[in-house]
């Protein structure tokens, strides 16, 4: 996943094809260590390919992966009722309000670096 990442840092950087030793450096840059043979695998696999159109045909394959979440049981267990229809809005509220909580815990983590 870092290759992945150092690679798409060098082409956001401007470097529409970067090679095994750009995306060494990158890495290098934050102390992560360099796997030849992945950083290979991944320039022999990009060869030739818009990375735009690459990222494009990856959502696509994962648009019909199921994402399958907790919030959909609450909805289906609340049709069936007939009266769950006050229900439905208790629910979004309630996801509202974890929402902001997770906000607020991520507060915590400020000052500390990616790779620390």
């Amino acid at each position: 996943m870092k290759v992945i990442a150092a690679y798409l840092l060098a082409v956001l950087g401007g470097n529409a094809s970067p090679s095994a030793d750009d995306i060494k450096e990158i890495l290098g840059c934050v102390g992560a260590e360099a796997d030849d043979d992945r950083i290979e695998q991944l320039l022999s696999e990009v060869k030739g390919k818009d990375i735009v159109e690459v990222i494009a045909a990856g959502r696509e394959k994962l648009a019909s992966v199921p994402a399958g979440g907790g919030g959909g049981a609450v909805a289906v267990a609340a049709a069936p009722g007939g009266g769950g229809g006050g229900a439905a809005p208790a629910a979004a509220e309630a996801k509202k309000e974890e929402k902001e909580e997770e906000k607020e815990e991520s507060d915590d983590d400020m000052g500390f670096g990616l790779f620390d």
